[in-house]
């Protein structure tokens, strides 16, 4: 349960006494006071919060001007200062979007994730809470750029998304485009949206408009959220943008300078926190796109066009799994998942597509069982590259497929949705191996590879000149 505090508990709770409480009592401070506490380390002024209920009882939570949270611990405070009280507000107005006959009609699906959440104090989480129409509340910069209707489809954070909403998710893009939107955004959760590109990517053919997935890595309580830019140049990018495919739209460089354009079978989140965490893998990124405009890096994308049409393949089947190769694995992994039904397997093996021997019987099993088995590398960048040593091609031997440059997790989503269409080995390996929007790629462009490593002098210098 929270803590209470304020004198105006205190009747209703005499046995409960903690720290905290007891300061909180003492100098009459309720939560959302504006305050200062005095401290043997100094003054610390900001907004008193509610506890978490995950949290001990020792500290007072402060929000400080700067919108960071602190905890002071009760027995360092000498005294509060009371400077005023606010009111808590948990929830931001929504506004109805104005409209202009001038500008293009943009739909926003909302799905859950970071740029669709609110701090929760009750339990010190980020929850999902802002409905679409909320968010153009929080960022009304987005009129200038569109009409924009919004439709909450989901509420959930991107660990939750997975073959259903996927599926949904689709079904909804492709009725929107039916109703002649100029473009699509798609709300989501950062850490699984690559998986969630890949699968619109395969169940979205054919697309004449761009459909752009958008999220944030920092929630809207922060200042250095990037929410507000990465759904702006999300919304600039569905509105006027000619390219008419799946993208994940976040942030380029750390700064706010300008976004990227990732295909949604080439983008990877790379980080956990920082705000430019996504990169494109083996290739280079689409387009940039800023307050202006959006900028193509590449010339071979599918182009935008006048219709309403779309090839919706919503399938999947969810009886795949993604294993990665270690040292010294038992073959009992392989088993497990064919003793329990699953109906293909997707390995990220080492080099250029390697496991060990011990695991030659159990693949074997696989492949007499019906299960689709395909290698790619777990090392993100490069290619399946399985007749150069003797193990790879024991491997094939094996039933083992290899999947050319498909990272692990897109070649999990097309498995299981080749799976959903048939079971058939020929045909599943038709529909694995034949490229729909960049999944495989005929070569590497000679930048598609570039590891920034810190500490060596060459890359020392480059960051310095770009270093926002």
């Amino acid at each position: 349960m929270n803590e209470p505090t304020g004198t105006d508990h205190q009747q209703d709770f005499p046995g409960y006494r903690t720290p905290t409480l007891d300061l909180l009592v003492r100098e009459d401070a309720r939560v959302w006071s504006q305050a200062t506490l005095h401290t043997d380390r100094g003054d610390f002024t900001g907004l008193i919060l509610p506890r978490s209920e995950t949290a001990d009882a020792d500290h007072v939570v402060l929000k400080l001007d700067t919108g960071y949270n602190i905890g002071v611990r009760a027995d360092t405070v000498a005294s509060i200062t009371i400077h005023g009280r606010k009111q808590a507000n948990y929830k931001i107005p929504e506004k109805a979007f104005p409209y202009d006959p001038e500008k293009p009609r943009v739909k926003l699906l909302g799905t859950g994730g970071t740029i669709a959440s609110r701090l929760d104090y009750r339990t010190g989480a980020v929850i999902p809470a802002f409905s679409p129409g909320e968010l153009y509340g929080s960022v009304p910069e987005l009129a200038d750029v569109c009409n924009l209707e919004t439709d909450k489809l989901y509420g959930v954070f991107s660990e939750n998304m997975g073959p259903e909403q996927w599926m949904g998710t689709a079904e909804a893009i492709a009725a929107e485009i039916e109703k002649g939107v100029a473009g699509i955004v798609v709300g989501h959760g950062t850490d699984t949206m690559h998986h969630t590109a890949a699968a619109l990517t395969f169940m979205l053919q054919d697309l004449p408009v761009p459909v752009v997935m958008v999220g944030s890595q920092r929630s809207s309580d922060r200042p250095s959220s990037d929410a507000a830019i990465n759904l702006i140049n999300a919304t600039r990018t569905a509105a006027s943008s000619d390219i008419a495919e799946v993208m994940v739209c976040m942030f380029g460089p750390t700064s706010d300078e300008y976004g990227l354009l990732h295909r949604g079978t080439r983008v990877r989140k790379m980080h956990s926190s920082y705000r430019s965490t996504f990169r494109t893998l083996s290739d280079v990124p689409l387009a940039k796109v800023d307050a202006a405009k959006v900028t193509p890096i590449r010339q071979d994308y599918r182009k935008r066009r006048d219709a309403k049409t779309v090839t919706l393949k919503a399938c999947f089947d969810d009886r795949v799994s993604l294993v990665y190769y270690y040292p010294a694995m038992k073959p009992d992994i392989i088993d497990s998942l064919v003793d329990n039904g699953y109906k293909g397997i997707i390995i990220a093996g080492t080099g250029l597509g390697h496991v060990n021997k011990p695991l030659y019987p159990a693949l074997e099993r696989a492949r007499d069982a019906g299960v689709h088995v395909y290698m790619t590398v777990q090392t993100l960048w490069g290619y399946v590259q399985m007749y150069v040593y003797e193990t790879g091609r024991e491997i094939m031997g094996l039933g083992v497929v290899p999947a050319a440059n498909m990272t692990p997790e897109v070649a999990y989503v097309k498995l299981g949705w080749a799976l959903g269409q048939s079971h058939d080995r020929d045909e599943v390996r038709d529909l694995m191996l034949t490229p729909i929007c960049g999944e495989i790629t005929d070569r590497e462009p000679h930048n598609g590879y570039l590891v920034m490593q810190g500490g060596l002098p060459e890359v020392d210098e480059f960051i310095s000149e770009h270093w926002k």
